[in-house]
């Protein structure tokens, strides 16, 4: 059986204010969920590892803030990314549209290398819903994401969604690394480095605080 690699991706949380960004990145790092909000000031940012089959995945997730006013700020948190959450709450409405926006915006500076996923969180305030699931997920498909329902106040969803994502970004980037291997079989670089791939006899190098990239 051949041996895992290990894998090293920058994951953002893009979305309105109040939508459980915050509360979803807890939830899967540190298994806590804190019912008074507390608003994200410009970026935070958070580590986790994980195993993706004989795969050892690092995840290097930065939260954004919400707010409008940050919304300039945005470019520089989710530049060289490999995935994306864009998160609305299930009971606003606007927040599902600014969604549309957020995805136009990361197709122009990211292309289509970017990993995107639409989350659909608050699923606990079922009987609230104000966007239907069947619009959610045909408006995923139409931009070539998967949508996710998920709950981190109930713990729902929410090890799935980060698990599916590092998924595909594994899968994206040996892909990558198939179609850019030259005549001789050595594999030229990929634009993206920002992905590292060491063997398990390695440590993967620690991502600096102080860099969005």
């Amino acid at each position: 059986m051949s041996s895992g690699k290990n894998y090293s991706f920058k994951v953002v949380l893009l979305g309105e204010g109040c939508v459980g960004k915050t509360s979803l990145m807890l939830r899967f790092i540190n298994d806590q969920f804190n019912d008074k909000h507390i608003s994200t000031i410009q970026a935070a940012f958070m580590k986790k590892k994980l195993r993706i089959g004989n795969n050892s995945v690092e995840l290097a997730i930065w939260d954004t803030a919400g707010q409008e006013r940050y919304h300039a700020l945005s470019p520089i948190y989710y530049r060289g990314s490999h995935g994306a959450f864009l998160v609305y709450d299930i009971t606003d409405i606007d927040s599902f549209q600014r969604i549309k926006n957020w995805v136009k915006e990361l197709k122009t500076a990211l292309g289509n290398e970017v990993v995107i996923c639409i989350v659909g969180n608050k699923s606990d305030l079922e009987k609230s819903r104000n966007v239907s699931i069947q619009e959610a997920e045909e408006y995923a498909a139409s931009v070539g994401a998967d949508h996710f329902s998920t709950s981190a106040k109930l713990n729902k969803g929410v090890t799935e969604l980060f698990l599916d994502i590092s998924q595909k970004m594994v899968q994206k980037f040996e892909q990558s690394s198939t179609t850019n291997t030259n005549g001789s079989g050595a594999t030229t670089s990929n634009k993206r480095s920002a992905v590292r791939v060491v063997d398990d006899s390695e440590q993967t190098e620690p991502v600096n605080k102080s860099s969005c990239c």
